[in-house]
């Protein structure tokens, strides 16, 4: 499975979980963490688990916590590896300074790059801060 195969809303989902995820031991998050980091209703969240869960990406059960599967966590590293991308780009390239603006950028353009276009914008990177 690849990231353009996912709904942009489940790759939020996604993306919040592992963050939630990786300063956790053994990796299990509730659904009030997730309702709470994204502003949204629990009820809510348990939809979107119930989707994540229907495509092999979390492990979970109503009112149980969840936890990220191998795939889930490859897709979400991913998405990790391209806002960091992007957030150098704008950092570094475009030199903005206000760490927020950077973030939520990021944020919502991350969704929307695709393999093809993080492997040009590392390697324009690479290049790009070899020269600075």
């Amino acid at each position: 499975m690849k990231l353009s195969e996912i709904r942009e809303s489940l790759q939020k989902y996604l993306d919040e979980i592992y963050s939630i995820a990786i300063t956790k031991r053994g990796g299990w998050v509730t659904n009030k963490e997730i309702a709470e980091k994204l502003n949204v209703e629990p009820a809510s969240v348990s939809g979107m688990l119930e989707k994540l869960k229907e495509e092999g990406l979390i492990q979970w059960e109503p009112r149980k916590a969840i936890r990220m599967t191998n795939k889930g966590k490859e897709l979400a590293r991913q998405l990790n590896e391209i806002h960091l991308l992007l957030n150098t780009f704008f950092e570094e390239v475009l030199k903005l300074e206000d760490k927020e603006t950077i973030n939520n950028l990021s944020c919502e353009i991350e969704h929307h790059i695709s393999p093809t276009v993080k492997d040009s914008l590392k390697k324009f990177l690479n290049q790009y801060l070899a020269q600075e």
